[in-house]
């Protein structure tokens, strides 16, 4: 499979007005396309190093209700299962960034329209935006427990302003400017920061869980839970199939925007390469390692921790304390601007390309995230499922109807030029900008992921863990019948790959 190329002065000659192109949404050029299959695997190492994935493992350990003791064999089981689902959707959706060399955003508007595709680009934007200050709060928790240790009297900073405690405004606020001076430096700024950060961070955990394993004489059994028991066959089976669909669910956001990264991948073996490294090897052994240290930490401190924060605060030995506490905090940069900075800067350059460029739109995206106070997003159930549960539940639709209608329909055979052109005779104008096939497909598969969302009935309950399994391929299926029902039939078959066209 071989990249397309093409000339981004003729594509900003056919948006003279700016209204679809820049030069951060314009194709990758060859000498862009630096991510190896190294850079990609640093990518899926900082994005699954954090502590929120911690908390997600540690929780499944010591969880109540449906996960109520799950095993550390079941939880990696769950895990490895979710990661190869989740490799086969990101190679999926990378090779259509890999192919044209664009983001995101601008693939969309191959299913949506060249105006339509900013909705489910905003969709993604918001998601990101609300994603970026929650993880940045969880990063300046380690942050000012480093600090208070460091300066005691930093401690007394507590008094509180909008919920948040002085002290916490100031390692909030640091996280945040950091990110975004790692951003402005651009794309390959961020691959380098991917690529350091990576690795040590993998050292620090692989530390952690020795340390925590010697704290408590090398005591640890693959088969009982937190509480010392062994569930059955059947509930490990249920608790697994549950792993799996929350797991999926976690990565819903990268697997629909991939394309963000694989776009800059030299060759598409390097993207599929640094995918099956990234994920079901990495991402199985980082929650074998978070569940270690929380089997470990009940041996020790006589309970579990869901959140690591509560587990640094507990850790006596100095050394141990800041390399851990340090390591948490680039972690945490590190999936933030994989999962959420990157997505959001795109998602809001695509609404307005001639104002608002790459940089821009990390800016408001920045301060986007210190106005919806995300300590008080995250501290609300309510917010959380109506907010980001809403949102979250559309990212299943919309990865369903972009892969079957960018494969099936458009035989992966795009026009780049259509793409970034307003014109109305263009490929991907549809009616007025808009592909009303793909909104008419959308809403029924919206309307049922959303109850599964939101709605407070048991059989809802117990079909979101699953969610994203519903609503993509029901996406995909709703999209199919419109095109029927309309007499919209598939492109031709090409003989050979290199049929491709550029125009």
């Amino acid at each position: 499979m071989k990249a397309v190329e093409v000339d981004r002065d003729e594509l900003s000659r056919g948006d003279a007005d700016g209204r679809l192109f820049n030069e951060d949404l314009a194709p990758a050029r060859p000498d862009d396309r630096t991510w190896n299959g190294y850079s990609l695997f640093s990518l899926w190492m900082n994005d699954a190093h954090n502590a929120s994935n911690y908390t997600f493992a540690a929780a499944l350990f010591i969880g109540t209700g449906a996960l109520m003791g799950m095993t550390p064999l079941a939880i990696v089981v769950g895990v490895l299962v979710a990661t190869l689902i989740i490799f086969a959707a990101c190679c999926v959706s990378g090779l259509m960034g890999y192919e044209t060399g664009a983001p995101y955003p601008v693939i969309s508007r191959v299913t949506w329209g060249v105006w339509g595709a900013n909705f489910p680009a905003v969709v993604r934007g918001l998601v990101a935006i609300a994603w970026y200050g929650i993880q940045t709060y969880l990063a300046s928790i380690s942050l000012e427990l480093l600090l208070m240790r460091m300066v005691p009297a930093f401690q007394s900073w507590d008094y509180p302003i909008l919920g948040l405690r002085v002290s916490g405004w100031v390692a909030f606020l640091a996280l945040s400017a950091i990110q975004l001076l790692i951003v402005w430096r651009g794309m390959d700024a961020v691959r380098h920061f991917q690529g350091l950060a990576g690795p040590v961070i993998w050292v620090i955990m692989i530390g952690l869980g020795v340390w925590m394993l010697w704290q408590a004489d090398w005591q640890f059994d693959w088969m009982v839970n937190a509480d010392g028991v062994t569930p059955s066959a059947g509930h490990q089976v249920y608790q697994v199939l549950v792993t799996v669909g929350l797991t999926v669910g976690t990565l819903a956001t990268l697997m629909l925007n991939f394309s963000d990264f694989a776009r800059y991948a030299p060759s598409a073996r390097s993207m599929v390469l640094g995918n099956v490294l990234g994920l079901p090897l990495n991402w199985t052994a980082f929650a074998m390692t978070s569940v270690l240290c929380s089997a470990a930490a009940i041996k020790v401190y006589g309970e579990a921790f869901h959140d690591p924060g509560d587990l640094l605060a507990r850790i006596d030995n100095n050394v141990v304390f800041y390399v851990v506490s340090l390591g948490f905090i680039v972690a945490t940069i590190g999936v933030n601007i994989v999962a959420n900075f990157v997505s959001a800067a795109f998602d809001l350059s695509n609404v307005n390309p001639k104002r608002v460029s790459f940089r821009v739109g990390g800016i408001v995206a920045v301060v986007a995230s210190i106005v919806v106070t995300p300590w008080n997003l995250y501290g609300s159930p309510t917010a959380i499922t109506y907010f980001l549960g809403s949102l979250g539940a559309l990212l299943g639709p919309f990865f369903g109807i972009l892969v079957l209608d960018y494969f099936y329909y458009k035989r992966a055979r795009i026009d780049l030029r259509d793409l970034y052109s307003p014109a109305p005779d263009g490929r991907y104008y549809y009616h007025k900008g808009v592909n009303l096939n793909a909104a008419f497909a959308l809403i029924p598969a919206a309307i049922v992921a959303l109850a599964i969302a939101l709605l407070p009935f048991e059989l809802c309950r117990a079909l979101a863990p699953f969610s994203w399994f519903i609503a993509a391929p029901l996406g995909a299926l709703c999209y199919w019948v419109v095109m029927r029902m309309r007499g919209e039939e598939a492109a031709p078959v090409p003989g050979a790959r290199a049929q491709q066209t550029q125009g």
